[in-house]
């Protein structure tokens, strides 16, 4: 069996394997999920698992394949995310929530390995943000086609007209998230004269309106809030970013002051002010988990990897989840990726690479009040990968 070896330091001159950019995207894939509106032509459910995982585990053996030696680099958000698996292996051993959460549990230790396997090539350059733009605006352009084929059942009425995936089952949510991180990534590449203008609009206007077609206020939130964050880090360094807030500021005043009942009737989406303020009545089911009796166990390590529901919906909150999941000590664990990442990226000198990673970091930590995600395999996760890959140091020899 091979030897892990910790490689501390990469060259930089070492070309990055084509395999790498596959696996990535094959992790892409596995986290598209299974669920969502009808599709044009009708997949099974199990059909797209089979999909996924056999994604999850192809993308394993492409890094083994690239990394056949085993080196990997030392990396605190992955170390944390370990034990974050060995929590849910602990908690999911009593199969309170079934054999599918030992599958889970499998599916989440693959996902990790790949990740490490991976991080040969985390050396603080950009190729895994333009993997993360590529994947994910394939999966974007299927959307705009279904929306072009089938902009009925693009736009079904189950989800109130609002844009879902009608190619690959996919939720609006889902669409909205993608939609968000890969605008807001090429609008930093351009900030950072990484892209040209032309190819950036490409990608930013038609990503932008897949966003205002889902309707979707946690993905708009955090493209707004990470890209005004990233902005302010680069502000010290790039004129051009100073423009860029500026003009972003004045927009913004302007439209709260002279669009103020437009903004308000795109955000309440037909709903009562009551419902509003309940987010949509997931408080009802935040306020049903946490009045729900829990043993010592359950509450320090949770019931196990589930679907991310209670009572049969959806919680939509990462720390909920978590605590329902894997319990205070799972929240921590979180918690504590979430502030290593923080502080590294605050320690890091003004740069492109660091303004990428505080987006996306931002983004997560923004959407994680109104989705699930950091604590079991998903598009969250990959995200904080890459920014994890951007704050790893760069070995200059």
């Amino acid at each position: 069996m091979a030897t892990v070896q910790l490689e501390p330091e990469i060259r930089v001159t070492e070309r990055v394997p084509r395999a790498v950019a596959v696996a990535w995207c094959l992790l892409i894939l596995n986290t598209l999920g299974s669920t969502g509106a009808q599709t044009i032509i009708p997949i099974p459910r199990s059909v797209i698992q089979i999909v996924t995982m056999g994604s999850l585990i192809t993308a394993f053996l492409l890094a083994l394949v690239v990394n056949l030696r085993v080196r990997v680099r030392p990396n605190a958000y992955l170390t944390l995310l370990t034990l974050l698996l060995v929590v849910s292996v602990l908690s999911s051993a009593d199969l309170q929530s079934g054999l599918g959460a030992l599958f889970r549990c499998f599916r989440l230790s693959v996902f990790i390995s790949t990740l490490w396997l991976l991080t040969r090539w985390w050396d603080g350059r950009m190729h895994f943000v333009r993997y993360h733009i590529k994947g994910y605006g394939i999966v974007l352009l299927s959307v705009a086609i279904g929306l072009v084929v089938a902009p009925g059942k693009a736009m079904p009425a189950i989800y109130g007209g609002r844009l879902s995936g009608a190619i690959w089952p996919l939720t609006p949510p889902q669409i909205a998230q993608y939609a968000a991180v890969v605008s807001g990534l090429a609008l930093l590449l351009w900030l950072g004269k990484r892209a040209d203008r032309r190819s950036v609009l490409l990608i930013v206007i038609p990503a932008v309106a897949l966003l205002l077609l889902t309707h979707t206020r946690t993905a708009t939130l955090g493209l707004i809030i990470g890209l005004l964050v990233a902005l302010l880090s680069l502000g010290l360094t790039n004129a051009r970013a100073r423009k860029v807030f500026a003009i972003v500021a004045l927009v913004a005043g302007f439209c709260v002051i002279a669009l103020g009942s437009l903004l308000q009737a795109w955000f309440l989406r037909g709903q009562t002010e009551d419902n509003f303020s309940s987010l949509t009545g997931r408080a009802k089911v935040w306020d049903a988990l946490l009045n729900a009796p829990r043993t010592v166990f359950e509450q320090l390590f949770g019931v196990g990897l589930g679907d991310k529901s209670y009572a049969g919906l959806p919680i939509d909150n990462s720390w909920l989840a978590v605590f329902h999941e894997q319990g205070l000590v799972g929240c921590a664990l979180v918690a504590a990726f979430l502030l290593i990442l923080v502080s590294v990226a605050i320690l890091r000198p003004p740069s492109l690479e660091r303004a990428c990673a505080i987006f996306l970091i931002v983004y997560c930590i923004s959407a994680s009040y109104t989705e699930a995600g950091l604590g079991d395999a998903s598009p969250y996760l990959l995200h904080l990968a890459v920014a994890g890959s951007l704050l790893a140091r760069r070995e200059t020899r």
